[in-house]
């Protein structure tokens, strides 16, 4: 049996004279399915390579997805404890400068206290002497 070409498939043109089925395919019953079935055959092989492909595909991006997850996952929690570790450093140096702050706002209220009390005997020695003098009349030595 010979293979059939496509142009098989379609009646040849009658001589001229009464009309006739002209153009009408041949064999209705195989028809392309007959003529497609070895192109289908032969496809199978590179149809099922591409399926097995697609798959292999489709495995290695899941794993490549469960792996960034995994990653995704140990860098977050990395991330935060050392926001952690970062708030408590943070929260220890504020702390730290306040004291310090404190500290130098004592100790600079102490000199202000210490000179205070300084000028203050100072001045009630002078004004103590002052007064002795306005109180006391200096010829008679007697209060006024």
């Amino acid at each position: 049996m010979t293979l059939l070409s496509i142009l098989d498939r379609f009646r040849p043109a009658g001589a001229p004279g009464s009309a006739g089925v002209v153009g009408v395919p041949a064999l209705d019953d195989t028809g392309p399915a007959s003529e497609l079935a070895p192109v289908f055959a032969a496809l199978e092989p590179d149809v099922s390579a591409c399926a097995e492909e697609v798959a292999a595909a489709r495995a290695a991006a899941r794993s490549s997805n469960d792996a960034a997850n995994e990653c995704a996952a140990a860098l977050l929690a990395e991330a935060h404890l050392q926001a952690d570790a970062a708030r408590a450093r943070a929260a220890a140096t504020v702390h730290d400068e306040a004291t310090a702050g404190d500290a130098a706002l004592l100790t600079a209220a102490r000199e202000q206290v210490a000179l205070v009390e300084l000028l203050g005997r100072e001045r009630a020695a002078a004004l103590a002497a002052r007064l002795a003098e306005a109180l006391v009349d200096p010829g008679t030595g007697t209060l006024r």
